[in-house]
């Protein structure tokens, strides 16, 4: 079963960057089912195993993901479940908002091993405690239907055939579990079975009839992956509120470019407005990186925001001129929970559902509707700093703002100095944003949706960018991100816009308003940043899409239109006065060795739980060892549990134990390996002394046990004459001596660290030996 779930874990590959995931779900699937057969070799009732799995599986993801918060690092505290909710929240998020391959944050590893373990427990359940292993394959169908659905060329085949073969072993093996079961006690009485002639089968047997079920189920799996329409495959704003994987809902960086690729545009929003320049229309705001990918700050629905009041933006100066609007928008055909809306708004009016803002970004998002079949009117400010404002604009940033100013480390390294290149001599942040965007809008660089997809760098992430910046050709999502980031590596605050374009205008019109058309090809994203005194201000760096605004186009401005990747950085960070320094791409030391230790501890932690797993085995085998040898001392056990040890040790060591040879039968095998050779029983056709003093003792003691596990089994009750228990082990140790000094080094090996006796196929053999001879 454990190798069910591995292979049918993989089968997520597609969807997640690199391996590292993979990792926790194997941990926590492997202690779950690990714990849970060692839970059934200590007599814990069946019943119980699955419950004791959930626990076992919640102190595993305490002492993993709980930071500490744990009493004892494994028992959850108020705090670890609060961690937990977190996680959950932090995963979820992330999952509606990255693209294709994702990067695998905390939370999401959270929700990978937590959800590997609970189908490690169903597992169990279904093939042990219910007794049908033929279901335990159904958990696993979860993962192994995601790629299905989310990725047009469906799950890798490799990964789904090793997912098929690892349910074949598992019927494989019950199938011949059963056949053991049935050997070592066959029916008895009147419902037995009976057997008149011998019948040549004809039929298929278990094991055919298994491999054809695989492969039918391996053949529907492909069939499936491949016809199955995948989630993405409708426009970005159109399949329901916010879809429940990767790309589906608000997907903004590939699943956007897949939009603008669509050959047939698709109606969108229609409106009228009295701005005179129409707006761009807003949707979301990505304000942090989750790994190397951008992605939209967590930010809970605030009851107290209603869209009738929507407050001022924060940091705008009475100063900064501004004009009311009023847009009557009219939606034709998004879906989605997020409002596309003139930024910033003042009041929204006519929307059916609850609609709140967001206090970071201004947003609009709705807990209960969609912008299906709404029809509402938006008061917004339309915001017209002059250059000089925006030129002369320092101070303190505020607090909330801060976090627009971190970068991923380590990152590509033309980002930085591409920027220094490009805004060197820039007198203010303004002449550097200005700066940047005319660079971007240059020559050098080509609009183009087709290329990153053909040359593998579609997508908004640092690595995307960096192979943006020395190919120079994209769409708008690596020009906006470009900027942003390059705007971050200088100290300026930066974010990127999500939304649509202001539209095409329409022939027809009503008294002094305007009326527009926006559709698919119209989705857009644009950098905006932040400026004391002003507050957030977009610009427009994507060549060909979009206006540029009247205060981003200074008469004195002059950048250069092309700058070589490999040109040196000539200039320092700048900080404001007294307020939050540039980022200038260098990890702290302090931190740098934060992090370090951090690495180190987890690094740790992983390796001392693999090492206790490894040691798992070996541990409860020695466990059971010294149970049967106090259980001896102390008299209430004698010859029966000392011949039951000695078929494990024999079984442990690479002895073939069967389930229908007698004691005397066994011992008489036993005295042919190297260490007893030449001890035969007596009557048993074996060689008579040994070679040695060391063999002779052994053999001799091989035939004091044996004589004393059958007096125990055969005399009559009372009358047997038993050894002492001091005796007894001494004659089990010379034996046990014996049989591992005649063994091989790697088989030593092996029966110390996984000894085979534990195993359900090999016990059933050795049960039904061992219960012959107690």
């Amino acid at each position: 079963m454990l190798l069910l779930l591995l292979a049918g874990s993989a089968v997520l590959g597609p969807l997640l960057r690199g391996s590292s995931w993979w990792w926790p779900m194997a941990l926590v699937g492997t202690i779950v089912l690990v714990s849970a057969a060692v839970l059934r070799r200590t007599r814990v009732a069946s019943a119980l195993v699955p419950v004791v799995g959930l626990g076992v599986l919640l102190a595993t993801l305490t002492l993993l993901f709980g930071q500490g918060t744990g009493l004892l690092w494994l028992i959850p505290t108020p705090d670890t479940i609060d961690r937990f909710g977190l996680l959950v929240d932090t995963g979820v998020s992330s999952i509606e908002q990255q693209s294709i391959p994702a990067e695998p944050i905390e939370g999401i590893l959270f929700l990978l091993a937590a959800g590997a373990g609970l189908i490690a427990v169903l597992m169990d359940a279904l093939a042990l405690t219910l007794r049908w292993p033929a279901l335990a394959g159904l958990p696993v169908l979860v993962p192994v239907a995601v790629p299905g659905l989310l990725l047009d060329e469906g799950a890798s085949p490799v990964a789904l055939i090793a997912t098929a073969a690892a349910y074949l072993l598992v019927l494989r093996v019950d199938v011949r579990l059963r056949r053991v079961a049935e050997a070592n006690g066959p029916p008895s009485g009147r419902e037995a079975a009976r057997v008149y002639s011998p019948v040549r089968r004809r039929a298929p047997g278990p094991s055919w009839a298994a491999v054809t079920v695989g492969g039918l189920g391996i053949v529907s799996a492909l069939l499936l992956s491949s016809a199955t329409p995948t989630i993405s495959d409708g426009d970005l704003f159109a399949g329901g509120s916010s879809g429940p994987l990767f790309g589906a809902g608000v997907s903004p960086m590939i699943d956007l470019g897949q939009d603008l690729r669509r050959p047939d545009a698709g109606p969108a929003l229609h409106y009228t407005t009295t701005a005179k320049t129409p707006p761009y229309f807003k949707l979301l705001t990505l304000d942090q990186f989750v790994g190397t990918t951008w992605t939209s700050r967590s930010d809970a629905a605030t009851t107290s925001n209603t869209v009738d009041r929507i407050e001022r933006p924060p940091g705008l100066s009475d100063e900064v001129k501004t004009t009311k609007t009023t847009t009557i928008v009219v939606i034709d055909g998004v879906e989605t929970d997020l409002l596309p809306a003139p930024n910033p708004a003042s009041r929204v009016e006519g929307l059916e559902g609850r609609w709140f803002w967001n206090n970071l970004t201004h947003t609009i998002k709705s807990t209960n509707t969609t912008t299906r079949g709404q029809t509402y009117t938006v008061t917004a400010l339309e915001l017209q700093p002059t250059a000089e404002q925006l030129r002369a604009a320092r101070g303190r940033y505020p607090v909330s703002v801060a976090p627009n100013l971190k970068l991923p480390f380590p990152r590509p390294a033309i980002i930085a100095a591409t920027a220094k290149s490009v805004t060197e001599g820039a007198a203010s942040d303004y002449d550097a944003a200005v700066a940047l965007q005319d660079y971007l809008r240059g020559s050098a660089f080509d609009y183009d949706t087709d290329a990153p997809v053909e040359d593998g760098y579609d997508g908004g992430g640092l690595d995307v960018i960096g192979t943006f910046l020395e190919v120079k050709s994209g769409y708008c999502v690596h020009f906006s991100s470009a900027m942003a980031v390059m705007a971050r590596s200088l100290g300026i605050p930066a974010r990127i816009a999500v939304g649509y374009l202001p539209g095409s205008p329409s022939s027809s019109a009503e008294d002094d308003t305007n009326r527009y058309e926006v559709d698919s090809h119209d989705l857009h994203a644009w950098p905006e940043l932040y400026f004391v005194g002003v507050g957030w201000v977009p610009f427009e760096p994507t060549p060909g899409r979009g206006t540029v605004p009247d205060y981003a186009r200074p008469a004195d401005a002059t950048t250069p239109e092309d700058v070589p990747a490999s040109a040196a950085p000539t200039t320092a960070p700048r900080s404001d006065d007294g307020g939050i320094t540039a980022d200038s791409g260098a990890v702290p030391a302090a931190q740098a060795r934060q992090q370090e230790a951090a690495t180190l501890l987890r690094s740790g932690l992983f390796l001392a739980l693999v090492l206790a797993l490894l040691l798992t085995p070996g541990v409860v085998r020695l466990a059971r060892r010294l149970r049967r040898r106090r259980r001896i001392l102390s008299g209430s056990g004698g010859p029966a549990d000392a011949w039951a040890e000695l078929a494990d040790t024999a079984v442990d060591h690479a002895v073939r134990v069967r389930g229908t040879e007698t004691p005397r039968e066994l011992a008489g095998r036993l005295a042919l390996r190297p260490g007893l050779s030449g001890a035969g029983p007596s009557g048993s056709g074996s060689p008579g002394a040994g070679s040695d003093a060391a063999g002779s003792d052994a053999a001799a003691a091989l035939e004091r046990l044996l004589v004393a596990a059958e007096r125990q089994r055969f005399a009559r009750p009372g009358s047997e004459e038993q050894g002492t228990g001091p005796a007894v082990c001494h004659d089990l140790d010379l034996v046990i001596g014996a049989i591992r000094t005649g063994a091989d080094t790697g088989t030593r090996i092996r029966a110390a660290a996984l000894p085979a006796s534990l195993w359900p196929a090999v016990l059933a053999r050795r049960d039904g030996a061992a219960s012959q001879g107690a």
